[in-house]
């Protein structure tokens, strides 16, 4: 794949590293939709090294790199080295899914640089859109920090089945948009649990409504699953048995 953007003239190499020129892809920006300034700014902070004297944009972001001497490396055209993160990710996605993708996810703090950076190197090898659907994920907080694996604030599944019903946990998720960013709370959990108890009363009843439509309707909405989740409680307030829709959602009353 990077010999390939250098041969089409949209790559250079300096030293030993191969730059992909950005300013060869008229569509960069498409995925994160930032300005110019905006992404100067989250590329220093992602490691992009906008500084870097021997790019002609400080865009430009790295298809090779020469290796030091206690990393990796492998010998190519452009001698001993090893690829940029986002050139690993389009030649497997290539590799194991084809030229698109239907649905592509993330953090939303991998839109720029990483998300960008993929599709441009992408587009211009294959001349095919890289991407159907981008989903974006916001993050997860904890005590006002949000989760990493380097600070070790994270809240695990599996201790949360301990202490509570499957359902409840699932609930818990569902009850925030995948897009927005979020807080866990100790309390989401037993609003899950009083959520599910009064969904299992209406389990005796033989009424039917639309709630299952309203559920498709929500998720039709960008996986509205909180707005689904609100139709399904005015349901079950409402006496009807609301087991169906909230089968739709992976939740076995």
């Amino acid at each position: 794949m990077i010999g390939a953007t250098f041969e089409r003239g949209l790559a250079y190499e300096v030293d030993g590293c191969v730059f992909f020129e950005v300013s060869k892809f008229p569509r960069f920006g498409q995925v994160s939709h930032e300005s110019r300034a905006a992404m100067l700014e989250l590329a220093a902070q992602h490691g992009g090294k906008p500084e870097d004297p021997r790019k002609r944009d400080p865009l430009d972001f790295v298809l090779w790199q020469s290796s030091l001497e206690d990393e990796p490396a492998w010998e190519s055209r452009w001698g001993p080295g090893r690829p940029g993160w986002h050139i690993e990710c389009s030649a497997l996605a290539l590799r194991d899914l084809g030229e698109t993708i239907d649905v592509h996810g993330g953090g939303r703090d991998l839109a720029f640089p990483h998300h960008e950076c993929e599709a441009a190197q992408s587009e211009s090898v294959t001349g095919a859109p890289f991407v159907k659907h981008w989903m974006h994920v916001g993050l997860v907080g904890l005590d006002g920090t949000k989760m990493s694996k380097s600070l070790g604030n994270l809240v695990f599944v599996e201790d949360l089945v301990a202490r509570a019903e499957p359902a409840a946990v699932r609930l818990s998720l569902l009850d925030q948009h995948y897009r927005v960013d979020w807080e866990w709370r100790e309390e989401l959990l037993s609003r899950a649990q009083s959520r599910l108890a009064t969904w299992r009363s209406t389990l005796g009843t033989g009424r039917a409504g639309s709630v299952l439509d309203d559920v498709r309707n929500s998720l039709d909405e960008d996986l509205d699953t909180p707005s689904a989740l609100r139709a399904i409680d005015d349901a079950a307030h409402a006496g009807v048995n609301v087991a169906p829709a909230a089968a739709l959602l992976g939740i076995t009353l």
